[in-house]
């Protein structure tokens, strides 16, 4: 990855400088409308609009250097990318102002960005300025030709979650049931994630249930300590937890009672080593630079919804980390990847 120094600036845009001393930019305003791809063009504009905060959120970061890597591969002395990354904060009602106004300004050949709910924001946005390209990540949208979407295979990854929270369960509890502590609720995770998490559970043993909490936000840790305390003491000993920076009281107060925690998106291992027993990741790094790089080729097929999985790379579940093999039993260590082979090798098809 490019090494690169962040800026904060008025407006809650980030500059950028890259070494190659070609990337210095502001959020001037350009007429691109019309512009496909920009494929003729000498300097390509692109516009990252980041649905909370950067620093302390993984997945973000993982977003913003593969977005970077792009731009360095194709910027050279005859062509020059430049990236603009904003902050929307962590207040999802301001969200869609943000976004229309990067739309509106006329600034960017491509706006990208990452996150389930950003899909219908742009439906909306996308008819009032039909010249503006949209790269959404982690989301989907099918037909609108200004707009490519790219979904990961979460069914994949909460199902590799699952079965190992049940297989430590199996080993180490008593009750049939594990726990999801998730921030909110929303359809990903409702139809998709929840049930996927299940499936791969009761794949250990058809007994299995899932204890469900809603922490109402993505930053209350003493909130989520709370539930992890609750469903602790009903018996639950290992939990799958995803609400960003609340996921502290979960991993701690789990910590204390020697309760275990399966992470989500990231390498979660070194959080606090012996209790996070699981990592089931999504690559976004990988997932943004190479559709960035499909665009400044001329080769991304916007008006598709396009997912990719475990196979194509995107998404995974951390077996080669140190302290996965220190901390982790032999025996659920092979369990778990026997399974993870099933998915590689397509005996076992989670679409």
């Amino acid at each position: 990855m490019p090494k690169f120094a962040i800026k904060l600036i008025p407006g809650l845009c980030l500059f950028f400088f890259l070494s190659s001393a070609l990337f210095f930019f502001s959020c001037r305003n350009k007429d691109l409308s019309g512009r496909i791809q920009g494929e003729d063009e000498k300097t390509i504009s692109v516009g990252v609009f980041i649905p909370g905060i950067i620093s302390g959120s993984p997945v973000y970061e993982m977003l913003a250097e593969g977005v970077m890597a792009a731009a360095e591969k194709h910027n050279n002395g005859t062509r020059s990318v430049e990236i603009v990354i904003i902050e929307g904060g962590y207040n999802q009602a301001e969200w869609e102002n943000k976004i229309t106004a990067m739309a509106a300004s006329g600034s960017y050949n491509l706006i990208v960005s990452s996150n389930p709910s950003i899909p219908d924001i742009v439906s909306g946005i996308s008819e009032k300025f039909p010249g503006q390209y949209f790269l959404l990540l982690d989301g989907e949208l099918r037909g609108n030709p200004r707009v490519y979407t790219l979904r990961y295979n979460q069914r994949e990854q909460a199902y590799m979650a699952g079965y190992m929270a049940a297989l430590e369960t199996e080993a180490n509890g008593t009750v049939k049931r594990v726990g999801l502590i998730a921030a909110q609720e929303y359809p990903v995770m409702t139809n998709i994630i929840l049930p996927g998490f299940l499936e791969g559970a009761q794949t250990v043993n058809p007994r299995y249930e899932v204890d469900f909490r809603i922490v109402g936000n993505w930053y209350d840790a003493a909130k989520a300590a709370e539930l992890t305390e609750s469903l602790i003491r009903s018996g639950v000993r290992v939990l799958l937890c995803i609400a960003g920076g609340a996921n502290e009281g979960v991993v701690n107060t789990a910590g204390q009672s020697d309760a275990k925690v399966v992470w989500f998106d990231t390498n979660g291992y070194n959080i606090k080593p012996g209790t996070v027993i699981g990592s089931s990741v999504l690559h976004q790094d990988l997932a943004a630079y190479s559709q960035l790089n499909r665009f400044l080729s001329g080769t991304l097929p916007f008006g598709t919804a396009e997912i990719f999985g475990v196979n194509d790379g995107y998404v995974d579940f951390v077996q080669d980390d140190p302290i996965y093999r220190e901390t982790v039993a032999k025996e659920i260590r092979e369990k778990q990847a026997a399974m993870i082979d099933k998915i590689r090798s397509g005996e076992l098809t989670l679409n």
